[in-house]
């Protein structure tokens, strides 16, 4: 248990880490370079100056945190939570982000490209900014989200989302007559 502990600038790098709690931990500037996170706890925790770059992690609790300048690139967290986590700088290119929350997440001026969101979920979330630029968004939920002020999207790549009449698109992008998604 490392909750609330100071661990700024730790190396954490190809560890595996699994049933952990970082929850309130103060870890700016730690590397999970390639790390394996599972079933862990990083709720609230400073992540500012991480990186998080080619780490893997299974529904791992990142709920709250804050990840200002940090770097998950070419990151995999599937079915992972980042409810209401703030992502200022940070750079989430290349990500595979499968099943996971971003729910109230603020994603403003992110770069999402070419990243995996398939069925990810982004009720709430502030996407004004973020660029989805060639990102596979199959089954992702924007319903009630506003889009935009987002960058990147094409027509196809909402067309596989899901969204609702309340659901905000950048000029030029219709809702497709799928929506709102029946699953």
């Amino acid at each position: 248990m490392l909750k609330g502990e100071t661990l700024a600038g730790a190396r954490f790098e190809r560890a595996v880490l699994v049933g952990m709690n970082f929850g309130s931990a103060n870890l700016a500037g730690a590397s999970f370079l390639g790390a394996e996170i599972n079933h862990t706890s990083f709720r609230d925790a400073i992540l500012d100056r991480a990186t998080f770059e080619k780490s893997f992690a299974v529904r791992t609790n990142f709920s709250g945190a804050r990840f200002v300048d940090a770097n998950l690139e070419k990151a995999e967290f599937h079915r992972s939570i980042l409810a209401g986590a703030s992502f200022k700088g940070a750079n989430l290119a290349k990500g595979d982000f499968g099943r996971s929350s971003f729910d109230r997440a603020d994603l403003r001026d992110v770069s999402l490209k070419y990243s995996s969101l398939a069925r990810a979920s982004f009720q709430g979330a502030k996407l004004a900014g973020t660029d989805f630029g060639s990102a596979f968004t199959f089954g992702a939920r924007f319903e009630g989200t506003d889009l935009s002020g987002a960058k990147g999207l094409k027509q196809e790549q909402i067309d596989v989302a899901c969204g609702d009449a309340k659901t905000r698109l950048p000029r030029g992008l219709k809702a497709p007559a799928t929506w709102p998604c029946t699953e």
